[in-house]
């Protein structure tokens, strides 16, 4: 039978008014076909991974467990926070693994009692659609500034890798270390290396996925506008959030990590790729901010226990923060879908 479109037009009014008064009709058209699985990638360093968040991912396997990668991290919650709002991501693969540096992306990554990652850019393929991480930290060296600013942490033996830049300068004199001392120097040289691996990660992104979309993640704010909240701990915790590091040193370690940022920005930019900015939303849910904090403090008992021991946080995210990290991700990965 052949339909007019007069007819069709007809047609369809006549449902549209039986569905507003609520009649009972047999469907005539076809539910929209929902969009097939984006094929993504996650990778990393322990802020993708979310140290110190239970349970950690292959706690039966040594090459897994020693990268302390939550099952419950940024990646996982954002893909879920993603199928919510109706987009499926397909995870080839979550390489995000804690320690590594920016050359883990292309190079293997050695662990403690032997062990090793490969380079993280094997899970990239053709069909890769999304490729989205956090790298950059490890590189510019978080671990050798808190050590150089930190008596205490340079006491302890660190489950992250690393010495104070100069062991021989005293941790208290950190800031004037890094603004005007051989630090600063050392800082440049650095963001350097940051700059030209962060050029050879994109670069190796769109040869081996040419038709995926970079997301990088930038670092969540560690340190406040008001430092003054940094000398009282949390409710219910022993040690001050940075613990002894010195509160002159505190807007140098702010102003690094803002730095950072910037920099993160520029060559995700300069690449195409999509730049998620959590510095600048974070300022209400730093490592000082109390009950609010995003960040769980320097010597602040984690969730995660080494051979029945609890592991501290190291001004990494909590849950709180993960949950900032993951919806943020999640947002910028449905406007890159729905552009």
């Amino acid at each position: 039978m052949t339909t007019t479109k007069r007819g069709r037009g007809l047609l369809v009014a006549v449902v549209a008014v039986m569905v507003c008064t609520a009649a009972t009709a047999p469907a005539t058209a076809q539910e929209p076909a929902r969009a097939e699985p984006v094929s993504t990638v996650f990778f990393g360093d322990s802020y993708a991974a979310n140290f110190g968040i239970a349970p950690i991912f292959g706690a039966w396997d040594l090459n897994e467990y020693y990268c302390f990668r939550s099952e419950e991290n940024y990646p996982a919650v954002a893909a879920r926070e993603l199928a919510e709002r109706g987009t499926t991501l397909d995870v080839a693969s979550d390489r995000s693994c804690g320690a590594a540096l920016l050359e883990h992306f292309w190079t293997t990554q050695l662990l403690p009692k032997g062990k090793s990652k490969p380079p993280q850019q094997e899970a990239l393929g053709s069909e890769t659609r999304l490729v989205v991480g956090t790298l950059s930290g490890n590189t510019l060296g978080f671990v050798q500034i808190l050590q150089q600013c930190s008596q205490t942490f340079r006491n302890l033996d660190p489950v992250l890798p690393g010495d104070p830049v100069d062991p021989g300068d005293p941790a208290e004199h950190c800031a004037a270390f890094f603004t005007t001392g051989d630090g600063r120097q050392w800082l440049d040289s650095r963001f350097k290396t940051v700059e030209d691996d962060l050029q050879t990660l994109f670069g190796n992104i769109v040869e081996r996925s040419p038709a995926a979309k970079a997301v990088l993640v930038g670092y969540p704010r560690i340190v406040p506008d008001n430092f003054v909240k940094c000398e009282i701990p949390a409710p219910g915790r022993k040690y001050k959030p940075l613990a002894d590091i010195p509160t002159d040193a505190l807007p140098v370690f702010d102003s690094v990590q803002e730095r950072l940022n910037d920099l993160m920005r520029v060559k995700a930019d300069e690449a195409g790729a999509v730049f998620v900015d959590l510095y600048a939303v974070t300022g209400d849910n730093t490592a000082c901010d109390g009950d609010d904090r995003g960040i769980g403090g320097l010597f602040e008992t984690s969730q995660v226990k080494l051979l029945g021991v609890p592991l501290p946080w190291l001004l990494h995210p909590n849950t709180r923060g993960r949950d900032i990290q993951a919806h943020h991700v999640a947002t910028a990965i449905q406007h890159i879908l729905s552009a």
